[in-house]
């Protein structure tokens, strides 16, 4: 049993936002489809940590989530910044439960346990959004939350993000001390696209970073362990 990885697929199933007006994207759909089923397996783990979904209500992420659930694996889903159809827990949680979407489990305000390891992980914020402290502090205080449930578990821990904590020359100070303080060595994260990908840091003060978005990795899910 395997964890693999993939962000911002950005489905849009039951909306009008095709994807293949960007560069690379053409059949990005049908590209993970086959990409997904050639590595993972039934009983493996795939983590994607936001950008899921382009629909604006949890029923219009419906046909998005039959799309998911058509594709192997226990899937194990982080909020983004475009997944404005999140609602709380418990709707998320009724909603899985109501449609038979067995195989997806949130990561919101918890640590998830996988193939043994410890999920840990939350959304972030921008990295150079000084102005929102209220939501950076509230993110840190998730991710802390999360982390020191991790830790709980005895486990080796795996870290996700939506938002890099450090892109360019930017830097988002409290969630990278939060990661500091808690010994985190290595991070994947999403939201970059394109020739933003030229941007994207790898490592920065002892921590090593790992761009996930979907077209960074050719629509095909990153082994983990």
């Amino acid at each position: 049993m395997s964890i693999y990885a993939i962000s911002d697929l950005h489905l849009s199933f039951s909306t009008n936002k095709p994807m293949d007006i960007f560069r690379g994207w053409d059949n990005h759909t049908e590209r993970l489809f086959a990409n997904w089923h050639r590595l993972v397996k039934p009983d493996d783990t795939v983590i994607l940590p936001g950008d899921f979904s382009w629909a604006l209500k949890l029923e219009d992420a419906k046909a998005d989530f039959e799309f998911l659930s058509r594709l192997n694996g226990k899937k194990i889903i982080l909020k983004g910044n475009h997944d404005l159809w999140w609602s709380t827990v418990k709707k998320l949680k009724e909603f899985f439960a109501a449609n038979k979407f067995e195989d997806v489990e949130v990561l919101f305000n918890n640590t998830v346990v996988a193939e043994g390891y410890a999920i840990a992980g939350t959304r972030g914020w921008f990295y150079d959004a000084k102005a929102d402290d209220k939501i950076i502090a509230r993110e840190v205080g998730r991710l802390e939350k999360s982390l020191l449930e991790a830790e709980k578990t005895g486990l080796p821990i795996l870290v996700f993000l939506h938002y890099p904590p450090v892109y360019a020359n930017e830097v988002c100070e409290e969630i990278l001390d939060c990661l500091k303080r808690h010994n985190v060595k290595k991070v994947y994260h999403g939201h970059i696209h394109g020739a933003g990908y030229n941007n994207a840091v790898k490592e920065y003060d002892g921590i090593e970073f790992r761009l996930i978005s979907c077209d960074c990795i050719d629509f095909t899910p990153l082994f983990i362990v």
